[in-house]
């Protein structure tokens, strides 16, 4: 089999205009971005199918190595059909976003910017000893806050009172147990995304 080398230089063009387009940051650009994409794709499978040949007509006097080979054509006509509906829908997203805003960019919005500032150290998910967020006691802590008996002795008690490690530092074990309790301490009353 031998290759186009024209067939593969305008597919190479075409996925490397198509994913820059798809980088960037305006819609419409995006959608040229996925037409692109999809019509290189088009001529790799294309080009996968190899030689051109005979209809796939079955006759007996030809040879099967004489005919062309149907699933990339079935592929083909697949992937217009994908393409179109994405195509389509893209259209609407567009349409829309231009309706609401009168803008094609799409821009960060307050939640983005909060979400990119947390930190990710959560003190749930990524303390050594695991946080008890249950609304049941700690074992190691009796009905009065105190310390149980035997508590001591397995290194989880600071200055008296029972502690988790979470970070790398000590938690007093009554706040990790009401982390996720109504009520928190630990949780801004505050509405999310913005300030009031």
């Amino acid at each position: 089999m031998s290759v186009n080398l024209t067939l593969l230089t305008v597919m190479g063009a075409l996925y490397a205009c198509g994913i820059y387009l798809i980088l960037e940051r305006s819609l419409t650009r995006v959608l040229l971005g996925l037409m692109l994409l999809a019509n290189a794709t088009n001529l790799l499978i294309l080009a996968t199918g190899g030689y051109a040949g005979l209809a796939p007509i079955f006759d007996k006097a030809t040879p099967a190595e004489d005919y062309n080979d149907p699933l990339p054509q079935a592929l083909i006509l697949t992937s217009i059909v994908i393409s179109f509906a994405v195509t389509a829908f893209m259209l609407g997203i567009i349409y829309r976003t231009w309706v609401l805003a009168r803008q094609d960019e799409i821009q960060d919005d307050a939640e983005d910017r909060r979400v990119a500032e947390t930190p990710s150290f959560d003190a749930e998910d990524d303390s050594i000893i695991p946080v008890e967020t249950s609304e049941f006691p700690l074992a190691m802590v009796g009905s009065d806050g105190s310390v149980t008996k035997g508590a001591e002795t397995k290194g989880a008690v600071t200055n008296g009172t029972a502690a988790v490690m979470t970070g790398g530092r000590p938690m007093r074990a009554d706040k990790a147990a009401s982390e996720e309790q109504p009520g928190s301490l630990n949780v801004d009353p505050r509405p999310e995304g913005g300030e009031e």
